[in-house]
């Protein structure tokens, strides 16, 4: 009976472990992607973050790789990337052909339901995610993961309002990052007043204003503006993004206090056909730009 119990418990423990962390790719010697679960004490409550990790991970333990930090839009998630994208099969085909470095890839959840979930990657009333980010998540992951430590080899990518937050982390975080690729930014908002903190949507609006990014170019002095050029700058904006204008005039203060910036205006919209052709350039981006 004893016997029993204990294997009963076993198959219980095995079915708990799996809803914690899934994966994908059980290959040996594939790439993988995975979907796990970190308790954040900041936030009060567990976040989900999904990491690709490249062929060869599981077999050779004693390889370390370079990462990057791939950001989700409004009102995704973590799965975003690789559902509405073929993130992980991009990233196969461009490891393979030599285009790029294998590297591990990590998209952490900032968001969710719109008015239901906390969205946005700033610290705001009642959810301070960036502290989340740069206390817990990004340390966590760097860990736990075999990461090569260092700003040389850590990159920031994102769409939308990833992008703002990718543009944004890299503003104010320049000695984090080797390389920020912004994706039809979400860079800048009219500030609201008066906003009600219980409006999760009006929340996330008035903290992109508050984080600006056309702001804090504006404001850049000599120091911050040297800063921002130890790390290579890209944006991406389709002709047909009703974000353009505002990734034109980050473009436009960045050549202003001269910081190098590379700025693509292709064929395109808000979409995410867009953003799966990007993933062509902004992976070979950020292999480059690893030292």
């Amino acid at each position: 009976m004893k016997k029993i119990v204990l294997g009963i418990s076993l198959i219980a423990l095995a079915s708990f472990c799996g809803f914690a962390k899934s994966r994908t790719g059980g290959v040996r010697g594939a790439s993988a992607v995975e979907t796990d679960t970190l308790h954040s004490t900041v936030l009060g409550a567990p976040r989900e973050f999904t990491v690709y990790l490249p062929a060869g991970y599981d077999t050779d333990t004693t390889r370390s790789y370079p990462v990057l930090y791939l950001l989700h839009g409004f009102s995704d998630t973590n799965q975003s990337w690789f559902h509405n994208a073929p993130l992980a099969t991009v990233a196969d085909r461009l490891i393979a052909s030599g285009e790029v470095q294998p590297m591990i890839i990590v998209s952490p959840n900032a968001g969710g339901t719109p008015g239901v979930d906390w969205n946005g990657y700033f610290d705001m009333p009642g959810w301070n995610y960036e502290t989340f980010m740069f206390t817990e998540f990004i340390p966590y992951i760097e860990s736990n993961y075999r990461v090569k430590p260092g700003k040389e080899h850590r990159a920031i990518s994102g769409l939308s309002m990833g992008g703002g937050g990718c543009a944004s982390y890299a503003q104010r975080h320049p000695d984090m990052f080797s390389s920020a690729y912004v994706m039809s930014g979400w860079l800048h908002n009219e500030k609201a007043e008066n906003v009600d903190a219980a409006d999760k949507v009006a929340v996330v609006r008035r903290s992109v204003a508050d984080h600006s990014c056309l702001g804090f170019l504006e404001n850049a002095d000599a120091g911050t503006a040297d800063s921002l050029r130890s790390l290579a700058w890209y944006v991406d904006v389709g002709d047909d993004d009703f974000l353009l204008d505002i990734n034109q005039d980050f473009y436009r203060l960045m050549r202003k206090k001269r910081i190098p910036c590379q700025l693509r205006v292709r064929d395109g919209s808000h979409n995410w056909e867009y953003w799966t052709t990007a993933l062509y350039t902004s992976l070979p981006f950020a292999s480059r730009n690893f030292k």
